[in-house]
Formats: structure tokens, sequence, C-alpha cells
């Protein structure tokens, strides 16, 4: 589970992607104080306790460091960033049913070109797990070695 890094000075567009899913019903849009209680129940249903908390964090600057993916008035999806720690992406996941439509790189794409506006030249991909190929493929993203647990080995457990 080691942490990936990320030059954001390189990154792909976005907004092809983000306007094809606008075409199907598919909204990105970053989080609002509003957003905040629908947000964090979506993502304790879905995934975890630890990424709830993330997730609460994230409402806690402006602006957020959440986006959101939200069809028909429902989230389907969630990204944040600088949550764990100042630098680093994640957690983010997408319902089941909305994998394989570009949810999940829609909403990589955002955090990382927010991050690239904050400042940031690189980022680091947290905790990627079985994610390494997608975020190879994607951002251009590369293994840290030695990285697990790193920014981790303090959490009193990990989930």
């Amino acid at each position: 589970m080691p942490d990936m890094l990320v030059k954001l000075y390189d990154l792909p567009e976005k907004q092809t992607l983000v306007q094809q899913l606008a075409q199907q019903g598919i909204m990105i849009k970053r989080g609002m104080s509003g957003d905040m209680h629908r947000a964090v129940a979506f993502v304790e249903e879905h995934f975890n306790a630890s990424w709830r908390n993330s997730c609460q964090n994230a409402f806690a600057r402006l602006p957020s460091g959440i986006f959101l993916a939200v069809r028909d008035k429902q989230i389907i999806g969630f990204a944040c960033y600088d949550v764990v720690v100042r630098n680093f992406f994640g957690p983010t996941g997408v319902t089941d049913a909305c994998r394989g439509l570009g949810v999940g790189k829609a909403l990589l794409l955002e955090c990382l070109h927010a991050m690239r506006s904050d400042g940031y030249a690189y980022a680091i991909i947290g905790w990627a797990e079985d994610a390494q190929t997608f975020y190879q493929r994607t951002v251009g993203a590369t293994v840290i070695p030695n990285s697990f647990p790193g920014a981790y080995r303090n959490m009193v457990a990990l989930d």
C-alpha cells in the first residue's frame, strides 16, 4: 500500500471529461458547507468511518478540500485532498454502480488541478492500494519506495 507521487505541472486537461459527464447528467462540483451532512453520510454508508472523518475534515476549510460527483441530486462519488496531511490526495471513492463511467478520473483531476492552483508542484496519493495502475495511467503517478505506512504510521489503528 505505497504512496505515489504526481507532478502537478504536467497534468492532463480535465474539461473535456467533465463536459462528457455533464452530458450524462453527472455534475462534478466542489463541496459547499450545505453539502457536508449528505457527503459525510454518503461516505460512511458506502465506504468506512476513517474516510468519513476525512470527508468531514475536508469541509473545515474554505474553499473545501472535497469534490463531489452528483447525479439526480444524489452523490455518487467523492474525492478529498489536504485532509490527512497537507499535499495528500485522498480518500476517494465512487459507488459500484457508477464505476467505469470516468467519474473517478474526473474527481481525481479536479482535486489535482485544485492542488496545483493552491500552489503545489507535486501531490502525494496516499495509501494507493489496488489503484496503482489507474494512477499511473491517468496522471503518470510513480510509486514512492518504502512509503508505507508513512504518514499513517502513528494512527491508533490502520483500517
